[in-house]
């Protein structure tokens, strides 16, 4: 267990704005940003990612990576046990993604595969539907049995999009995406990412569109086919009750734990027993969030959009809601 026994830091990052060929303007808004950009499809909050490391915002930290704060304080930043599983790589990509136009329908192989193919984990992830346009609707999973033979013919012919499990989606619906299932965002809904660091993509339909310079875009069926699970499911989607005041479990898993809070009062969150690093992503609302530390305290106030990473020194946080908060709550359980 990490010796939680100083004033510790709150960070913010820069926000890496990515432009895609699906992209909106929902997230510039969101995030109450400045920028000339537009079709921006992805806010990457917290990122490991090779060539697109996040960068301190603010503070006597300003503009130092994330992995030069990892190399500096190793295990007091993300935990004895995640240190000791993960090294010099931090473990989570947090993001944003606004889906103007259907995301390519696609699949991420399992860390064991990733990493014989590309040197690097794999991705399983989760999505916290932020805002869903009438009719806004994810693709997860299979909606029929599919055999592993029928997959070519149906990527060739266009019919795969007729077999995968299609959902309208609201405000609040979560749906866990464990690597080798199929899925796609669609039109009209804008999420909260929450998944492993790794930028591992087997794009598997996209429509037949072209990029500004009028070319497809690579498709990798082939790739796929092999990580793919053709299972089904009932119900793809994580179903939970909202509680005010309470930590409401989201997603559970040995990659990443996910808890909703809506606090309506100050909310005493306490780190003293948990050996990892704390994110906190404000969905709606704001709030003012001050450290509990032995030694001092520190505040930092939050809005809808805003990502913060506590260190895995952190004792706890108390968090006090301005007006309606919602807060995602993601930590590595040792």
């Amino acid at each position: 267990m990490v010796e939680k026994n100083e004033i510790n830091k709150m960070y913010v990052f820069k926000p890496l704005l990515k432009q895609t060929i699906w992209g909106g303007e929902a997230i510039a808004s969101f995030k109450n940003v400045e920028t000339d950009k537009h079709s921006i499809g992805e806010s990457w909050e917290i990122s490991a990612v090779k060539d697109y490391l996040s960068v301190v915002a603010d503070g006597s930290d300003q503009g130092k990576t994330i992995l030069e704060l990892l190399d500096e304080q190793k295990e007091k930043l993300v935990g004895k046990k995640v240190y000791s599983k993960y090294g010099d790589t931090f473990p989570l990509l947090i993001k944003f993604i606004d889906a103007h136009r259907d995301l390519s329908i696609q699949v991420h192989p399992d860390d064991a595969t990733a990493m014989r193919r590309h040197g690097t984990r794999g991705k399983s992830e989760m999505w916290y539907v932020i805002n869903a346009e009438e009719g806004g609707r994810v693709m997860v999973g299979f909606n029929q049995p599919v055999q592993k033979e029928e997959y070519d013919h149906m990527v060739e012919d266009n019919s795969i999009t007729k077999v995968l499990n299609e959902k309208e989606v609201s405000e609040g619906d979560v749906f866990f995406l464990p690597a080798g299932r199929v899925h796609s965002l669609c039109a009209g809904v804008f999420v909260a990412e929450i998944q492993e660091t790794s930028d591992i993509t087997y794009r598997i339909y996209d429509y037949g569109r072209k990029d500004a310079e009028g070319r497809e875009r690579e498709l990798h069926t082939q790739l796929a086919k092999d990580v793919i699970d053709f299972s089904t499911q009932d119900d793809y989607q994580t179903h939970y009750t909202e509680e005010f005041d309470k930590r409401v479990k989201l997603v559970d898993c040995p990659l990443f734990t996910t808890n909703l809070l809506e606090p309506t009062k100050a909310f005493h969150a306490d780190y003293n027993d948990l050996d990892s690093f704390v994110v906190l992503i404000c969905m709606d609302g704001g709030a003012t969030i001050t450290e509990q530390g032995l030694d001092g305290r520190q505040q930092r106030s939050i809005r809808q959009g805003t990502t913060v990473l506590l260190p895995a020194s952190t004792h706890g946080v108390e968090i006090m809601p301005e007006g309606n908060c919602k807060i995602l709550e993601v930590y590595i359980k040792a």
